[in-house]
């Protein structure tokens, strides 16, 4: 993992094609602007962790109940 300081209004290239931009910093929080090209997906992690419990819950019959349960578990810790 590599590990960079920027500040407001700077920047950080990867790739060539993916621009990340600090918007905004505040005390407990940072705002981002991501550029990329319209093929890379770029989506929250919280998001991509939700998807992943709703489809293991699909595919081994476990309730939807559990797999709320299970994501609500995973982000307290």
């Amino acid at each position: 993992m590599l590990v960079l300081q920027r500040k407001r209004n700077q920047s950080i290239v990867i790739n060539e094609n993916i621009e990340i931009s600090v918007l905004e910093i505040g005390a407990d929080w940072v705002k981002l602007a991501f550029s990329a090209p319209k093929d890379i997906s770029i989506l929250r992690k919280e998001l991509v962790e939700a998807a992943k419990v709703n489809q293991e819950a699909a595919t081994s019959g476990v309730g939807s109940l559990d797999a709320v349960k299970k994501m609500i578990k995973k982000e307290e810790n």
